[in-house]
């Protein structure tokens, strides 16, 4: 063990009626690979963002390397060499790779920038770390996988002696993840120091040496890995131990819901299936292999060339999200923060955003407070989402609550079928499996899930038939008892 490249000395932070942080008091060890693991609302983006200089603590230190701070300037914890990569990207899309990496200290030859010396620096990282990206390819037009790889790159270009990572892995396949892993291997061998902060917990395992435990906004504990398992930690996060990590519905499928036969676009191609009332079927397949384009299909966000649908035995042909969900077809988006809340809008208006005309008094058409309040207050119990109001914007909210506000929008619309692309990304251990609870609830009320997921384990443990896609075509399909992650696999790497 080292000796402290971080002291943190009762650290606090509190905002009107909110206490994120209370008395926050470990240290960090050179070196070494630190985990800080607790649910969403624990407090834990909160604390980096004192450690970057975006937050100001409400009362006490920072020590880093041996010096005292009372706070950071952004600049300041820059220079220092402490670096983030946080959950939701930083990049600027219509730059390219090389220049989102050296964006703010672009090299330069004389007055002008030298893209040819950051193209070629950019492209040895790439070696480095394993991955093949075209570094002149402008941002927006790689996948979220990729997107994340060059988050990762742009960091350890910095030379950081701390480097953060907020859940770096959630938008990455197996494959990549190992990757990841190497990389992080590789830092920790030049000695670099690393907080992770991760809801995969067999990743805290198997790369870090500590633990810090953040609950409601409270240090918890600090354990070496090697003398906790998995169980005492969940419990030392959630305050009590989970029985079954997957849930099982009660219900049987039923008959065919929803047939698809040969739908095809630009995407996807000749896909044909068929899903069953109280079913929950999984796709898998790797980054990029159509199934998120699928699912924007189905919810008539994207257009088809060909093919033929049919809900309840009769054509459906969606042309606008409008049309599904008013077909009972409803989606739970990869891209929360984009796609699936208004960030700059309070609780309420997200939850009722699909609903207003429920809420509304029919003969005059205006809202009725009553009966938004009623959607409001029954999705807030349900999906347990942790704020201090209703107006609470949900910019203001974690990542899991972000997510929470979504699958209350849209189980408010009472869908029929609805599509899950990656529930639970980002999610911590204890939200997951209120996740899979509420997923059991609606199959075991006669709905239908499509669930897309790139988190192997959450796939085989919730599917009743998973679905494996490649290259925008169905490469197989695999009933319960055919299911492994070698067969998964197999299927999706097919060309």
């Amino acid at each position: 063990m080292g000796k402290p490249i971080l002291k943190i000395n009762h650290i606090a932070k509190y905002y009107p009626g909110v206490k994120a942080l209370d008395d926050i008091n470990f240290e960090i060890y050179e070196g070494d690979t630190h985990a800080i693991c607790g649910e969403n609302g624990a407090g834990k983006s909160t604390f980096i963002k004192i450690l970057t200089g975006a937050n100001t603590p409400t009362k006490g230190t920072i020590e880093f390397a041996g010096k005292k701070y009372d706070h950071f300037t952004p600049h300041e914890a820059m220079e220092l060499g402490i670096s983030v990569i946080y959950q939701e990207f930083s990049l600027i899309p219509y730059l390219s790779v090389a220049e989102n990496i050296f964006f703010g200290r672009e090299l330069k030859k004389g007055i002008f920038r030298d893209m040819k010396k950051m193209n070629d620096v950019a492209r040895k990282l790439c070696v480095e770390m394993g991955v093949d990206i075209d570094v002149e390819a402008r941002v927006c037009d790689l996948g979220v996988a990729y997107q994340q790889i060059v988050e990762i790159m742009k960091a350890v270009s910095r030379k950081a002696k701390l480097l953060i990572m907020d859940e770096p892995t959630a938008p990455l396949t197996i494959n990549e993840t190992n990757i990841f892993f190497g990389i992080v291997k590789k830092l920790q061998k030049d000695g670099v120091t690393i907080i992770f902060i991760s809801h995969r917990l067999e990743e805290v395992f198997e790369l870090c040496q500590r633990v810090t435990v953040f609950c409601d906004g409270k240090y918890i504990t600090t354990k070496a890995v090697k003398e906790i398992d998995k169980n005492q930690l969940i419990s030392f996060m959630v305050g009590r131990a989970l029985a079954d990590d997957y849930p099982k519905p009660n219900s049987n499928c039923g008959e065919v819901i929803l047939k698809v036969e040969d739908l095809t676009n630009y995407r996807v191609k000749n896909i044909s299936f068929d899903l069953h009332r109280g079913e929950i079927l999984g796709f898998g397949g790797l980054v990029g292999a159509g199934r998120t384009e699928l699912a924007r299909v189905l919810f008539g966000a994207d257009v088809y060339e060909s093919g033929n649908m049919l809900l309840r035995g009769k054509a459906y042909k969606p042309h606008l999200p409008g049309d599904a969900l008013s077909s009972g077809i409803g989606l739970i988006p990869e891209d929360r923060k984009n796609q699936g809340v208004i960030l700059g809008l309070s609780i309420k208006d997200n939850i009722v955003y699909s609903v207003l005309d429920r809420c509304c008094q029919k003969m005059f058409s205006y809202i009725q407070p009553e009966k938004e309040r009623a959607y409001v207050d029954k999705y807030i119990h349900e999906l347990n989402i942790k704020t201090p109001s209703v107006d609470q914007l949900v910019r203001n909210l974690s990542g899991g609550n972000q997510q929470k506000v979504v699958l209350g929008k849209m189980l408010s619309t009472e869908c029929d079928i609805l599509i899950f692309d990656e529930p639970t990304r980002g999610i911590d251990v204890g939200a997951k499996y209120e996740i899979y609870q509420l997923m059991c609830k609606i199959v075991d009320q006669g709905k239908s899930i499509i669930m897309i997921s790139s988190d192997m384990p959450e796939l085989i443990g919730m599917s009743d038939r998973i679905v494996v896609m490649c290259a925008g075509n169905i490469a197989g399909e695999l009933d319960k008892k055919e299911f492994s992650q070698e067969k998964i696999l197999e299927l999706a790497s097919i060309h």
